[in-house]
């Protein structure tokens, strides 16, 4: 069988295009024997092959080679070919280069392909035609529901002559969302004019044309008896404009049903999907849903530091769906606990994770051997034994030693494969308490899995959380501390959420030692992430370009530098026409005055507790107080953060403030760094106006200019890699400090960035409006670490009174005072007309909307508060799902705000 492809691609002297493919004329994938082809004249390249007998499926992608030799891939999947050497003798493909517009990638992610838009009543195998001259048609359309086809009408009689009620239907079959149809061509008149449109299954008539003009397809001339020709066109041109969607976030601890266990649990994602797609959302967003136990306390509600990055929280297990106690007391002894900690407002963490845990162990003991029998387990546990071997010995050395801290641990310190597979063996004495954890992890696994089907049937996006950062007393950093800076803390720097910065406390990655063996640790957390997910988030995004690194000596934030980053050695700083003056730069400035406005009455205590006196008013840090670490820590020792009283408290922050009066910051022999807001601090308050100036100058260079390209080519080393696994849609958290090279990089790469009203990103600005939102990005009313609308509302009035009057169109009228649900309206109406192609709603700013659901205790609705790294994570929905599926009057007002913005369309 001899084939023709023919490539429509301008190139320009100096390139080449190769096709590398599945078959040996193709190479066989291996590049360095892909198929050259020829150029002809006005961008068409071609090359004729002879398959012989070759039969079925041939997979190929086209290729260019630059002058340089650089290799530049096409966009997105294969192209394929059936091969049928009985029905024809010579086929031609009429192909082209793949590169749909930025706009268009989304859409083929398996957010689309896989849920909104999968296939159903549609999927049909395509009708061949048994003829000897076959012409048939091949588009590539993501963007179409289960009820419609793509059909093709054009001045032929076998394309309807124009009559809509005659067209060429298309099909999909296995192959969505490439569409093909066929049509005996044999009695042709060329050329052929046709538009592609797409057909609605239900009215049996073209719903909507695509736009632009008639698309041609002149005489291929002779070619002989059987032959088939392909005739390959890029995009549907939709004349609807862009696709939109519309989602809700909630955290799954967050949620409340009757048979939940005093937290949200995965069980009740179904109810809450249900009701998404009641009122026409397409996403539901949750947060981090792994593993975070430490210190079986509250520090553990915080979701964003994980223990384990692979395995899931055992919080979320339903009890119900695992199994019931054959005790009957004890089954009544748990309902009454269940009973009463669904009554309780919020999440009572700890209580609910003592609990539940104490049910696991009682249900492992009563079923475990029975399920380690089954198939099910069996394909689990060899699916996964690679992390979860290791984790069940974390958890189980971590309650042993009553610490998470792996460094305390005797023997087991350092991970060491061998030693632990000895101890997780069958036939080791402590294996029922290593068992119990696979026992809650294949659980955890099937439930999740259950709910993530259930939203792909119905259409319901799940989107999934990345935290930035691990724990330093994690599972990963105790069997791969090579991949990760253990003696630093990861952070942000100062913004709206924590205007002295944020210390996570998580490590930094090491990012050469990943990029060793291709970010493989990453790859394998993705695609854990896809099993569950189609979408989700990167926290703090920024992390993948530079993280903000905190030493491990400071508390708090303002002391950090940003890594990787290009120091300033002296010389380079006193170019700026500044002799570096190590003392006044480098060290805390400390002078009598300021000391009296930071400790008033205590200014005498505390000078001489904690300082030495250098005379004419000047004072340094003594040795046993010269970091904030050693200050924290003398402040609390043998007490917790919440325990320390309101003097102290004042006195630790004053020295923490002092510690952190620095101009720049030393990283390493002659490598500085302008301190994060030095124009803030008062040491630089009090130089000279002209050292002001030229240091307002090495800071703006340093922070705005210097890294652009450096950080952009950091970023663009991991994030393909990474964002590639799964096929997921990747939505990037990306406030704060933003470099220029980021959102370029991101659009770059496809991911979606987020727009926030509140937080713009336009210093120049107060607010940022919907309507402003670039088309690839999500645009939200807030996120869980910003109060809710209601919240922000009572925050600043003045702030309020402008957003009012600017933003909400009402010129000369005093605000209310509170968020009234028809402000709350205005509000989400603005984002729903956004031209950003998702809205999110946190879930609490959806239901402000309605004056009878909303909860009274508004400020109890923020699920987070950054600048608290003690907070408890407890907001727990007013509404049981069951309730909120039956409020008509609200979900009849969310449906028709939905569908009248477009955000609920078929396609």
């Amino acid at each position: 069988m001899r084939v023709t492809l023919s490539l429509h691609y301008h190139t320009i002297p100096g390139q080449q295009i190769f096709i590398s493919g599945s078959s040996k004329q193709f190479g066989a994938w291996n590049l360095g024997q892909a198929l050259k082809m020829n150029y002809q004249e006005n961008g068409i390249w071609n090359v004729t092959t002879e398959m012989g007998q070759t039969t079925g499926r041939v997979e190929y992608k086209y290729l260019m080679m630059d002058e340089q030799g650089n290799r530049h891939e096409e966009w997105g999947g294969n192209h394929f070919i059936d091969l049928q050497p009985e029905k024809h003798n010579v086929m031609v493909v009429d192909d082209l280069w793949q590169a749909p517009p930025a706009k268009e990638k989304p859409l083929y992610t398996n957010t689309f392909t896989r849920v909104i838009m999968k296939p159903g009543r549609n999927r049909q195998a395509v009708h061949e035609i048994q003829s000897d001259f076959v012409l048939q048609f091949k588009i590539t359309v993501p963007r179409i529901s289960a009820n419609y086809k793509v059909c093709v009408l054009g001045n032929q009689d076998v394309l309807g002559n124009w009559d809509e009620r005659q067209p060429l239907i298309l099909n999909c079959g296995d192959d969505f969302p490439v569409w093909t149809g066929q049509v005996n061509a044999t009695d042709l008149h060329f050329p052929v004019y046709y538009k592609y449109a797409i057909w609605d299954l239900d009215k049996q008539t073209v719903a909507t044309w695509e736009a632009g003009a008639d698309r041609a397809f002149f005489s291929p001339g002779k070619l002989g008896q059987k032959t088939l020709i392909t005739r390959v066109d890029n995009s549907f041109r939709f004349p609807v404009g862009l696709w939109k969607g519309a989602g809700v976030a909630v955290p799954v601890f967050s949620l409340r049903s009757e048979k939940s266990f005093g937290v949200g649990e995965f069980n009740d994602l179904t109810g809450f999907i249900d009701w998404a797609k009641q009122v026409g959302l397409k996403m539901v967003q949750v947060l981090p849903v792994n593993e975070t136990v430490a210190s079986h306390n509250w520090l553990d509600s915080y979701p964003y530091k994980s223990v384990s990055v692979m395995a899931l929280h055992p919080i979320y297990l339903n009890l119900e769906k695992l199994g019931k106690l054959n005790d009957e007391s004890l089954m009544n002894e748990f309902t009454a606990h269940q009973q009463q900690l669904n009554s309780l407002n919020h999440v009572d963490y700890p209580e609910v994770h003592r609990l539940k845990s104490r049910y696991y162990k009682l249900i492992f003991d009563q079923d475990g051997e029975q399920l380690f029998k089954t198939n099910s387990y069996k394909k689990f546990f060899e699916a996964n034994k690679e992390w979860l071997v290791p984790y069940a010995a974390f958890v189980y050395l971590r309650d042993k030693m009553k610490s998470p801290d792996f460094r305390k641990w005797g023997e087991f310190s350092s991970y060491n494969k061998e030693k632990i597979e000895q101890l997780c063996s069958p036939k080791s004495d402590i294996w029922e308490h290593i068992a119990v954890h696979y026992f809650i992890q294949y659980h955890l696994d099937k439930q999740l899995k259950e709910v993530s089907s259930y939203a792909r049937e119905n259409g319901i996006v799940l989107k999934g959380d990345i935290p930035i950062g691990i724990s330093p007393n994690s599972v990963e950093a105790w069997t791969e501390p090579h991949l990760f800076n253990l003696n630093a803390q990861a952070g942000a720097p100062p913004d709206d959420f924590a205007v002295r910065g944020q210390n996570w406390g998580f490590p930094t990655y090491n990012w050469d030692e990943m990029a060793q063996d291709g970010y493989a640790w990453w790859i394998k957390r993705m695609q854990k992430m896809a099993d569950y997910f189609d979408t989700y988030r990167i926290d703090h995004i920024l992390g993948f370009f530079r993280i903000w690194e905190v030493p491990s000596d400071a508390v708090e934030a303002l002391l950090g530098h940003f890594n990787p980053a290009l120091p300033m050695p002296a010389q380079e700083i006193e170019s700026y026409g500044l002799a570096f003056d190590y003392e006044r730069f480098a060290l805390p400035y400390i002078r009598h005055h300021l000391l009296q406005r930071l400790f008033g009455e205590q200014t005498d205590l505390v000078i001489h507790e904690y300082l030495d006196d250098l005379g004419n008013w000047k004072y340094r840090l003594k040795k046993e107080f010269n970091t904030q670490k050693k200050i924290n820590q003398h402040f609390l020792n043998g007490i917790e953060e919440e325990e320390l009283d309101d003097e102290n408290r004042k006195i630790r922050d004053g020295l923490f403030e002092l510690a952190a009066n620095v101009l720049f910051v030393n990283t390493g022999y002659d490598q500085w760094h302008p301190r994060i807001s030095m124009v803030k601090t008062t040491s630089f308050a009090e130089l000279e106006d002209w050292k002001k100036e030229r240091l307002e100058k090495l800071y703006n260079d340093y922070y705005f200019r210097r890294h652009e390209d450096f950080w952009y080519r950091k970023g663009l080393e991991k994030l393909p890699s990474i964002v590639s696994v799964g096929n997921m849609l990747v939505c990037g958290e990306d406030l704060g400090m933003i470099p220029a090279c980021v959102p370029k990089a991101m659009s770059e790469l496809g991911i979606l960035s987020l727009e926030i009203q509140r937080m713009p990103k336009n210093p120049k600005v107060r607010f940022s409006h919907p309507d402003q939102a670039p088309y690839l990005s999500v645009c939200a009313t807030g996120t869980h670490d910003m109060p809710t609308i209601r919240g922000w509302w009572e925050e600043d009035r003045e702030k309020t009174q402008l957003f009012f009057n600017l933003e909400l169109g009402h010129p000369d009228e005093e605000a209310p005072y509170f968020a009234e649900p028809w402000v709350c309206k205005e509000i989400i109406a603005q984002h729903l007309y956004s031209p950003a192609m998702w809205t999110i709603f946190p879930i609490q700013d959806l239901i402000a909307m309605d004056g009878l659901l909303r909860w009274d205790q508004t400020h109890l609705e923020q699920i987070n508060y950054p600048s608290d790294v003690r907070h408890k994570w407890r907001f727990r929905m007013k509404q049981s799902i069951q309730e909120l599926k039956q409020a008509d009057e609200f979900n009849e007002l969310l449906r028709e705000y939905l569908t009248i913005s477009g955000r609920n369309a078929d396609y």
